[in-house]
């Protein structure tokens, strides 16, 4: 009985506790640390924004891709640890706690990263074939634009119309369930880019009336 009970209660607390506990990880942020490390405040240095590239303007490139990875793996882990151990359904709402947790990370009081080498960490051990095409077009895209924030952009963009055909059941990969989760991963870090978005569009603006 006693066991029953236990079984019980961890199957109605597991989804809850996997996704508060991803939701902790996600919020400590490699960026932020770093750079305390090296007597940095990214808040008060480049762009502001506690994420990879912004250390790659303020530490190095070489600082910024260890960000980058670790901001992968900090989205990877936590899902592949869920699915493994728990399921897909919690798997899945890990992956989207663990990003909330990077963005909204209340040890940074609400800000902080945009979200994108996270999400991009779960998505590979979700769909690894959308997570290889995003890194295909921002790659291609911040090759050819030097512009970080449009391929990040870009790249969900492409994210969030293959969620859609996935859950739509269009396309003969990935499921209705994943296909939805990438929709709302998708949504997600492009508001989170909102703000460089809308600078984009003032400055085409401006381009248009002095043209």
């Amino acid at each position: 009985m006693i066991v029953t009970d236990h079984a019980t209660v961890w199957e109605v607390t597991k989804l809850p506790v996997a996704s508060a506990a991803a939701f902790v990880i996600g919020a400590v942020n490699p960026a932020t640390i770093l750079a305390r490390v090296f007597g940095k405040d990214l808040r008060r240095s480049g762009s502001g924004n506690p994420g990879a590239t912004n250390v790659g303007r303020v530490l190095g490139a070489r600082w910024g891709v260890l960000v980058g990875v670790l901001d992968v793996l900090k989205g990877l882990v936590p899902v592949v640890v869920a699915a493994q151990l728990i399921g897909p359904i919690t798997a899945l709402c890990v992956g989207l706690a663990v990003v909330l947790g990077h963005i909204w990370s209340p040890f940074l009081k609400g800000q902080g990263g945009k979200g994108v080498a996270t999400s991009l960490g779960a998505i590979l051990a979700v769909e690894p074939w959308f997570g290889l095409l995003m890194v295909a077009i921002f790659g291609l895209l911040v090759w050819r634009l030097r512009w970080v924030a449009g391929a990040s952009v870009s790249a969900c963009v492409v994210l969030l119309v293959l969620g859609l055909m996935s859950w739509l059941r269009w396309v003969p990969f990935g499921t209705r369930d994943s296909g939805a989760w990438c929709v709302v991963l998708a949504v997600v870090v492009i508001y989170r880019h909102r703000r460089n978005i809308e600078l984009w569009i003032s400055a085409r603006k401006d381009a248009s009336s002095t043209g």
